[in-house]
């Protein structure tokens, strides 16, 4: 869809007109990536990665969105999340929270019935433990380390793990899983040394089923997706594989409004530090979001913004509430007070941003600031 299209509808719709920025997300686009991703791994169930907000996005809106897809497996990273998450989803869906439970927590995630991803015999104790004082078998998740070195069991505490599942009565293990740790690089050795250390995992715990595609390891082929995958970014419209044409849909765009407009004679500094000295007259615009709102800093003299595709570069240090662009370019009163500005849309995807800041599209994803208007639609 038109960008301009989709602004003037998201104006008109919204009750906060006159907000510096509107962030919209499709929940159709995002039902649809969901669908697709279902289709490549039938007959292997999908879940979702919910955490940090739904990668910033909404993470009840987005949760009630994959539920109505059938979406029954969900995977925050802290109890918090489950905690604010669990009234959004009927009982039929499981929580799954990825860090495991600090000492403390078990009986409520108990009560609430949600699931703990164990990665350590700390964990596995202390959750065994809460099964005694309630008196009932409560369900879990193992979690492996296979070659990341972040979370999950190492392979010094299996033996002592394999022996305690052994005389463990009140523990219902549901799967094993591990994470895939440059499955975004398809032609890394490290997916095979982690699939062949998953292997190993297997016949040391047999009679478990596995899940251990995220939403890369679901483009590296069958043998990587167990019967659970753990799709996150790839769900939200980002690309899950590096240098590969990207499956899904954009789910997020953001429009940005102007500040302010001037034009500098040649020898203008700009921004902070006068980082940035203009070589020739030069008009400008302030748009009204910066590193507070998910523009990273160093996007400063490297980033740009879009108006009717037309590439608008930053100029100047990105600040904390604003950054400049440079408009001379545009026919003089293009952009006034107001003006909206397309940071990520039809000419500007997250792997655009994320290659300019150097970084990676789950971060700009999950930096978006709360100070947007934002639009379900």
């Amino acid at each position: 869809m038109d960008s301009d299209i989709l602004v003037s509808r998201t104006r008109t719709a919204t009750t906060a007109q006159g907000a510096t920025g509107y962030l919209t997300i499709d929940l159709a686009a995002l039902g649809r990536n969901y669908r697709k991703l279902v289709s490549l791994l039938a007959p292997v169930r999908a879940g979702a990665v919910v955490k940090a907000d739904a990668y910033g996005l909404g993470a009840e809106r987005v949760a009630r969105t994959l539920h109505s897809e059938g979406c029954r497996h969900f995977f925050v990273a802290q109890f918090v999340e489950a905690v604010r998450l669990r009234p959004a989803l009927g009982h039929d869906a499981q929580i799954f929270v990825l860090n495991g439970l600090q000492p403390g927590n078990e009986i409520a995630c108990a009560e609430m019935g949600i699931v703990p991803v164990l990665n350590s015999l700390a964990q596995w104790r202390q959750w065994s433990a809460a099964a005694r004082i309630l008196k009932r078998c409560l369900p879990a998740v193992l979690q492996f380390d296979t070659g990341m070195s972040r979370l999950g069991f190492p392979e010094e505490e299996r033996a002592e793990l394999a022996a305690a599942l052994s005389d463990s009565t009140n523990v219902e293990i549901l799967f094993v899983m591990s994470h895939l740790a440059s499955a975004d690089d398809m032609d890394s050795e490290q997916n095979g040394e982690q699939f062949a250390e998953m292997s190993r995992i297997a016949d040391e715990f047999p009679g478990f089923d596995m899940s251990f595609a995220n939403s890369a390891g679901v483009f590296l082929g069958d043998v990587y997706h167990g019967v659970l995958a753990r799709p996150g970014i790839a769900l939200y419209g980002g690309a899950a594989n590096a240098g590969e044409k990207n499956p899904m849909e954009p789910v997020v765009s953001l429009n940005v409004a102007v500040v302010q407009t001037r034009t500098v004679p040649a020898g203008a500094k700009i921004g902070y530090g006068g980082a940035h000295v203009t070589q020739r007259e030069t008009r400008l615009a302030t748009i009204a979001a910066g590193y507070a709102d998910g523009l990273p800093r160093c996007l400063s003299d490297r980033g740009a913004v879009y108006f009717k595709g037309i590439r608008l570069p930053i100029v100047g240090r990105v600040s904390m509430d604003s950054a400049t662009v440079d408009i001379s370019v545009l026919p003089e009163g293009a952009l006034t007070l107001g003006s909206l500005v397309e940071v990520l849309g039809r000419h500007q995807t997250l792997e655009d941003i994320a290659r300019d800041a150097d970084t990676i599209s789950y971060e700009i994803l999950t930096c978006l600031g709360d100070r947007y208007d934002r639009q379900y639609r």
